[in-house]
């Protein structure tokens, strides 16, 4: 046996990975220097009351000097956590400028029923933002104009099965999870500007990019629990970068005058047009998705 074959081989396992993560490292560089900025720095939010589910309310404080800024507690995952909040709400606030749907999970590594009878990642991402803010509309709609923002993502399918939102009929994968809870995210947005366009709302949706954030510590599955995880820190953006599109759809002149579309880096963008163009499957989603959150006549507002 040649020896020195032998020796090749062991550099090039050695060598092959680290060059593997100098490629991944480089390119998380050059996808971190490209990332937008809102610049809104002339926009002024005083007395105008923000929502936003999984923020931090904390860092929030620390960074901006602001201690006008109030906990609540609401598990997206659970209709009657979301129910309890939205009521209290309902109950404290006399208006809501700007809604912002944030929470939300990467996908679980099985399928997991909530004690609501829905999958797991489905119920977090979609089904509660969708009862909370059909809850609120009215406040929301009173407090005009008023903005609601709409966190998705780049990973979408413009072919979902609206019979199988919960996966009952099978086909559950942890990516395909989260993929179909974003993409329902969408078509709520499209659904939800059509039924609001007349009444001072806008609502948009949009992608903060691939962000190193802790939604990725409670995910499963091969592709998001273990590629995505171990690949994050090396090619995702900062919190503060992620939140810059947020931040700009929340509070720039734009995302107050433009509804129903969809935004990355800060401008209107074309990736989401095949859902966002899909006006039927939009309306099959809604409806499916009021039939299985249960939402009750006085929950209505549109």
């Amino acid at each position: 046996m040649d020896i020195s074959s032998i020796g090749y081989a062991t550099l090039a396992a050695i060598l092959a990975p680290a060059f593997l993560l100098l490629v991944v490292y480089i390119r998380g560089i050059l996808y971190r220097r490209k990332a937008a900025v809102a610049n809104l720095d002339h926009v002024r939010l005083e007395g105008r009351t923000v929502i936003i589910t999984g923020a931090s309310a904390e860092d929030i404080r620390n960074t901006t000097g602001n201690n006008d800024v109030h906990v609540k507690q609401v598990d997206t995952s659970s209709l009657a956590s979301v129910r309890k909040f939205a009521n209290e709400i309902l109950a404290e606030e006399k208006r809501i400028d700007v809604l912002i749907l944030n929470a939300g999970i990467a996908g679980l590594d099985k399928r997991i029923l909530t004690d609501d009878g829905l999958e797991y990642t489905m119920a977090t991402n979609h089904f509660g933002h969708f009862l909370l803010t059909n809850i609120l509309l009215g406040l929301v709609k009173k407090s005009r104009p008023s903005r609601i923002v709409v966190v998705a993502s780049t990973a979408l399918n413009s072919t979902l099965n609206v019979d199988n939102l919960n996966f009952e009929k099978g086909g559950f994968q942890s990516f395909r999870s989260y993929v179909q809870s974003k993409s329902c995210n969408v078509l709520f947005t499209r659904r939800l500007a059509d039924l609001t366009r007349d009444e001072g709302v806008v609502v948009n949706c949009l992608d903060p990019g691939f962000v190193h954030t802790e939604i990725f510590d409670k995910s499963g599955g091969f592709m998001v629990g273990t590629v995505v995880r171990l690949g994050v820190p090396f090619m995702g953006r900062t919190e503060v970068q992620g939140a810059q599109t947020v931040v700009y759809v929340a509070a720039s002149e734009e995302g107050g005058t433009t509804t129903g579309k969809y935004f990355e880096e800060c401008k209107v963008s074309s990736t989401a047009d095949a859902l966002l163009n899909n006006e039927e499957l939009a309306k099959q989603v809604w409806e499916a998705s009021e039939r299985l959150v249960g939402l009750q006549p006085d929950e209505k507002h549109y």
